[in-house]
């Protein structure tokens, strides 16, 4: 009797410490993607946290290697291995700090105890609960300054969240937020209110890609994953298409900020109404004019995606005039090779400030070939993760990080930096784990 009494009160605590552990890295993770919104000081001091309590677990767990979090490892090395060749040592230096979260946040996820893929949807819970608070306080305010001023575009695009913490990083966390609640099978009025007030706050943040592919998103999921009726299932694909449509026709920002694009790709020197005056009028530049002119006027305005078309053909200028296919010009050391070249296509100064808005680019012409390949690894790998585990939110994150990256440097932001990294961990960390436990 005594021996079973202590053989159930050794499993006992050691149940307990699991759980205890378990929960502990669940609020830490939790954490981490929190405070991404917030000042980076808050970010970084969770980061910093977590790895230190990962670290305290080397010698009690077994490290088991894996390639999906050696690869970002191998990412930051190469970005160091720049320091040894970039055309900017300061600049390449100093922004390795920010970078930092690629080496540290695999390695914690090596040292630190087996999660389960339940106990990483209980961080996400927190993290998307999280941004529906963040939601409406954006709203709060928005509605506190349009008392005060009677403008209506501080309910919209960065004037809703401010151009620092920037409206197409906000959709990106809220985007993922969102796809949490989409796939929490049983839904409470409490989860279907944060996914009503998630879905308002994507659409006044005005992403035209990230609407784009939430969209697209949205009724794959219902038209293939969705565990509910078909009746269901198209009422909902008919009253989210509806919403999109009511959107772009009667929301006037949302409506400008896709018809500009629309109107400007295919036509050459169209006035922009919404810049300039009839004495000063200024032209929107269309795709055909970004890729082939030799130069360009004051006066010319590049639209969103003109603007990417023509950085797409500057690298590949430079890809030409010089010899950076290997090693690139070295991390962060692009953007005075981007003002040499709006100096020499004579475009308005301003638009030499702008980094190529295309990770695969930016990381071609920092890192090199080598570089952009861990890259293409690490999306490929995360992507074939979430397709064979056939988890939605896995694969509706890593198609939003692909086609994300055709527009955005996403990594030249710290808050990039760390909700790509950490998600990426956690989703992926999983086969790893799930092998440790068999």
């Amino acid at each position: 009797m005594e021996n079973t009494y202590n053989y159930l009160k050794t499993a006992c605590l050691k149940i307990s410490n699991l759980t205890n552990q378990s929960s502990v890295f669940i609020y830490l993770l939790a954490a981490i993607l929190a405070a991404i919104p917030l000042k980076y000081i808050f970010g970084s001091i969770t980061s910093i946290l977590f790895v230190a309590v990962a670290f305290s677990y080397i010698s009690k767990t077994k490290i088991i290697f894996s390639k999906f979090l050696i690869l970002p490892i191998a990412f930051f090395i190469i970005m160091l291995l720049s320091l040894t060749w970039t055309s900017d040592f300061k600049l390449t230096s100093s922004a390795l700090q920010k970078e930092l979260s690629f080496l540290f946040i695999p390695l914690a996820f090596l040292f630190m105890p087996k999660l389960t893929k339940e106990d990483f949807r209980k961080a996400f819970r927190i993290f998307s609960f999280a941004m529906v608070i963040f939601a409406l306080y954006y709203f709060t305010n928005a509605v506190i300054r349009f008392l005060e001023t009677g403008n209506k575009s501080v309910f919209f695009y960065h004037e809703l969240v401010t151009l620092d913490l920037n409206a197409i990083y906000v959709s990106v966390f809220t985007s993922f937020a969102l796809f949490y609640f989409i796939t929490t099978e049983c839904k409470l009025l409490i989860e279907k209110t944060a996914l009503l007030i998630l879905i308002i706050l994507i659409f006044l943040l005005s992403s035209k890609s990230i609407i784009t592919i939430d969209f697209l998103l949205v009724i794959c999921y219902y038209s293939f994953f969705a565990k509910i009726p078909n009746g269901v299932k198209s009422t909902t694909i008919i009253a989210v298409s509806s919403f999109l449509l009511f959107s772009i026709l009667f929301v006037k920002e949302v409506k400008q900020r896709f018809l500009l694009e629309y109107q400007t790709a295919f036509l050459d020197n169209t006035v922009n109404s919404s810049i300039g005056n009839p004495n000063e009028k200024v032209y929107n530049v269309s795709l055909k004019q970004a890729w082939n002119n030799s130069e360009f006027q004051q006066n010319h305005f590049f639209p969103g995606t003109a603007l990417r078309v023509y950085q797409i053909r500057i690298f590949k200028e430079m890809l030409t005039e010089q010899n950076i296919f290997f090693t690139g010009f070295g991390f962060n050391a692009t953007q005075e090779k981007i003002k040499e070249k709006a100096n020499q296509h004579n475009l308005f100064l301003g638009y030499g400030l702008f980094n190529f808005h295309n990770q695969y680019i930016q990381t071609f012409a920092e890192l090199g070939f080598f570089g952009f390949l861990i890259l293409l690894g690490m999306l490929y790998f995360n992507l074939k993760n979430g397709w064979q585990q056939k988890d939605f939110l896995h694969i509706a994150f890593a198609i939003t990080m692909i086609i994300l990256f055709l527009s955005e440097s996403f990594f030249c932001r710290q808050r990039g930096v760390m909700f790509f990294i950490t998600i990426y961990c956690m989703l992926n960390g999983q086969n790893v784990l799930k092998k440790a436990n068999t």
